[in-house]
């Protein structure tokens, strides 16, 4: 089944590691849902009839918008697309903004997911990543979530920070873990390119991130929700009896999405197209019914290295039944390199398929990267 991804581009602030399109403003707002709602009328036809089973709100930051406008554009969608009874619906979360009122307001809407932006449960983490929320805020709003009936809850937890101890991380993940979440994404900070994180750091104002430092603590990680029956489904992703992510799960295994908002992404099985990250820009087109989209057609190399770098990822790994349309030379070349990851210790063939082992999702981006075309 298909997913819906709707971008929200507000956010209070910027936080310092985020590279997302987003403005801080929310003058534009009222103009900016009309958009998307009317951009989700315009392409109803992209996914050509399949019956959507997710619906992600995602940006920014959705939970700036009111229990009445996340309502009226699932209306919209309600109108004009089929749904899926089991219909997984999430809204991502800062902490700051799950009150008692939001989430008991946000209970009367078919909302039924949370993924929440935690990133840690420590005041330093916080303030060194210039999050809006605070570390009671991050622990509090999980628990009120739960009072209100949300079972199905994911967080964000980031580690690799140079204010991130390896105790400070292990404890991070016990109250992960003591709170009862039953998904988490974890994932190692990274400096991208024009955001303050990295002017910090080329200014000396902060530290060089450490790749080792980062290591070890994914190692920690990996240990850590081992003993606490957690499955790795993902290189970054973990759930307890079953919860996995159905619409991150989309991504990973090829199923079509659509995509709304400014700078959103669609995939179809032969295309990507992305909307123009910029606000302005995406709801005068949308008024105007001008072009607000590029769209890129996927060449076979370009499928072929698609899929291994998001199955490579995936406790489903690469599956051999889908390489056997490859010509005779790349699945030759792709089963000697398999072979030499395997023998090294990185790779193992299960149910055939070839999945990494945890020595080797250490080093998950070259191993991919090696294999591609």
């Amino acid at each position: 089944m298909a997913g819906i991804y709707v971008h929200i581009p507000f956010c209070k602030q910027a936080c310092h590691y985020c590279n997302f399109h987003f403005s801080t403003s929310v003058r534009y707002k009222a103009a900016m849902l009309e958009s998307i709602a009317q951009e989700l009328v315009n392409r109803k036809t992209y996914l050509q009839g399949q019956t959507i089973g997710s619906i992600y709100f995602g940006g920014g930051t959705p939970s700036l918008l009111s229990p009445n406008e996340v309502e009226q554009l699932l209306q919209v969608i309600q109108k004009n697309y089929t749904l899926a009874e089991d219909l997984e619906i999430t809204l991502e979360a800062n902490p700051d903004d799950l009150t008692t009122s939001y989430l008991q307001a946000i209970r009367q809407t078919p909302i039924n997911r949370f993924s929440i932006g935690v990133q840690s449960f420590f005041e330093n983490d916080l303030q060194f990543m210039n999050r809006a929320h605070n570390a009671q805020e991050a622990q509090r709003c999980i628990q009120l979530a739960q009072d209100q009936g949300f079972d199905n809850l994911t967080i964000d937890l980031i580690y690799g920070s140079p204010t991130t101890s390896h105790e400070q991380w292990s404890i991070n993940l016990a109250i992960a873990f003591e709170l009862n979440v039953p998904h988490l994404s974890c994932y190692a900070l990274t400096v991208e390119p024009k955001t303050a994180l990295d002017y910090q750091i080329k200014k000396g104002i902060a530290p060089t991130l450490s790749e080792d430092h980062a290591a070890t603590q994914f190692e920690i990680l990996l240990a850590q929700i081992a003993k606490n029956n957690y499955e790795q489904y993902e290189i970054s992703n973990f759930c307890r009896g079953g919860f996995y992510a159905k619409h991150n799960t989309n991504y990973w295994t090829g199923v079509h999405y659509l995509g709304v908002g400014p700078s959103a992404h669609s995939f179809n099985g032969h295309s990507r197209q992305w909307n123009v990250a910029n606000n302005a820009k995406y709801t005068a087109a949308i008024t105007k019914q001008d072009s607000y989209f590029e769209i890129e057609e996927l060449s076979p190399t370009n499928q072929h290295n698609e899929y291994i770098m998001t199955a490579l990822r995936t406790k489903w790994g690469v599956q051999k039944s889908k390489i056997v349309h490859w010509d005779t030379q790349q699945k030759e070349a792709f089963d000697k390199k398999a072979t030499q990851y395997q023998q090294q210790g990185y790779m193992l063939l299960q149910n055939e398929a070839y999945i990494l082992t945890p020595k080797g999702k250490l080093i998950a981006d070259n191993i991919t990267a090696d294999f591609f075309i």
